[in-house]
């Protein structure tokens, strides 16, 4: 068989052993291993997944990852998450609509700390859906304002999703990180503005409670001064040049533990149960990006990516309809990914396809080019993924249980489904992008 044939053969074979439900991570792997058998021989082919293992493993970048998951973790069982959302909600709980935006407040300052779409949403609904469904929340909206928030964690850094793209697309992690920035505000800015409509056109589902008095406010204040300054020591220490991620993260798992174990939040069991989910996380994410490295090998060897990018730069055809084209792949991936899969298998063709239309890698889009899209972002690609599928946060099994069904989890998210493509766009403004 030829490269392109026995490429061909390689993506053909990864989809068909994701359809038979081979985690992403393994069939990436598999299939980059054979293929590279088929290219190369069976002996450098085997060498590949251990070269990458080692190399993954003493790379200080994804050192991040374990170590923002430990910090999420603490933080969540130290009642952290808690704070937050109460000190939003003795803010504005008194409006209409304000335990939902309590909801976004509270898992953006948690996605600030923990970095982790999954456990942001699996945090905020044990604290936010009893409050809003006592508080005659119609529940479909109360459990999609959860989904909606929680990809807050992914979006704004420190962010697990922009560790791994910078590592596969060869980035600097703090200059992702930066890139997130105004992508993050936006973000909170429009699901706000998305939960006041929603409560001027449905008042009656969204009801407002008493108002908190001020002395009240000022002890909420007084209890999330811990996540606050956690929050503080990680964000200024990365933004400020004191510390770098690597140590940022390590520093901020340090003192989520400290603070745990002054609130009496540890034991023995919770110290197992804590590590245990840190290593199984850890594991699977590392297990993907080594099965990612491996895959690239093969395709880079086969040519493909290169055949796609020539093909593409012959269309005679604006560049902004390649970049839409994009988007509805990605939202058609959305269909059956979870997005960092999604992501890792796609950018062995995206990449290249970028550098094509000039595009930087940190925004998705050059100052020259007028146009702005900042797809590449995964921060921007990881909101078309979850509203495709409506979200992974809202399709999780063990969040809402008996309290909400999965069809009006996927209608609540409904009312923020518009807003990527309009937040990416304002990005690229904010940025000088169009």
């Amino acid at each position: 068989m030829t490269p392109l044939l026995i490429a061909l053969f390689g993506v053909i074979l990864l989809f068909v052993l994701i359809a038979l439900h081979v985690p992403i991570g393994p069939a990436m792997g598999i299939a980059g291993v054979v293929g590279f058998a088929l290219l190369a021989g069976i002996d450098p082919a085997l060498a590949i997944p251990g070269i990458e293992a080692v190399s993954a493993f003493k790379s200080l970048d994804l050192a991040i990852i374990p170590l923002f998951l430990l910090m999420g973790s603490l933080a969540a069982i130290s009642g952290l998450s808690a704070d937050l959302y109460n000190l939003v909600n003795a803010f504005i709980g008194h409006k209409k609509g304000g335990l939902a935006v309590a909801t976004i407040g509270g898992c953006g300052a948690f996605g600030a700390v923990c970095g982790s779409s999954i456990a942001t949403v699996a945090t905020m609904t044990r604290v936010a859906l009893p409050q809003m469904l006592a508080h005659g929340y119609r529940p479909a909206f109360a459990a999609g304002s959860i989904a909606a928030g929680g990809t807050l964690g992914i979006i704004i850094p420190p962010s697990l999703i922009i560790v791994i793209y910078a590592v596969l697309s060869e980035q600097f992690v703090l200059a992702m990180f930066a890139a997130a920035v105004v992508p993050g505000i936006l973000a909170v800015l429009f699901q706000l503005l998305a939960i006041g409509v929603y409560a001027r056109l449905y008042p009656d589902q969204v009801p407002a409670q008493g108002r908190s008095s001020w002395g009240e406010r000022w002890a909420a204040v007084k209890q999330a001064r811990a996540v606050i300054l956690l929050g503080l020591l990680v964000t200024l220490g990365i933004y400020g040049g004191i510390v770098t991620v690597t140590e940022a993260a390590a520093l901020g798992a340090v003192s989520a533990f400290i603070l745990s174990l002054v609130r009496g939040s540890l034991d023995r069991a919770v110290i197992v149960q804590v590590a245990r989910e840190t290593a199984i996380n850890s594991g699977m994410i590392y297990l993907v990006i080594i099965g990612a490295f491996s895959f690239s090998y093969f395709l880079a060897l086969s040519g493909l990516p290169e055949i796609v990018v020539q093909w593409i730069g012959g269309l005679d055809v604006a560049p902004i309809l390649i970049i839409l084209a994009l988007y509805l792949m990605y939202i058609a991936l959305g269909a059956v990914f979870e997005s960092v899969a999604a992501m890792v298998v796609t950018l062995p063709f995206v990449l290249p396809v970028i550098d094509l239309l000039g595009y930087d890698h940190l925004v998705g889009g050059d100052a020259g080019d007028g146009l702005g899209p900042w797809h590449d972002h995964p921060a921007h690609r990881d909101e078309y993924l979850r509203f495709a599928r409506d979200g992974a946060q809202s399709a999780h099994p063990t969040d809402f249980p008996g309290r909400c069904p999965l069809s009006d989890r996927r209608s609540g998210a409904h009312p923020f489904a518009h807003l990527p493509a309009v937040s990416g766009d304002m990005a690229a403004k904010q940025m000088g992008l169009m």
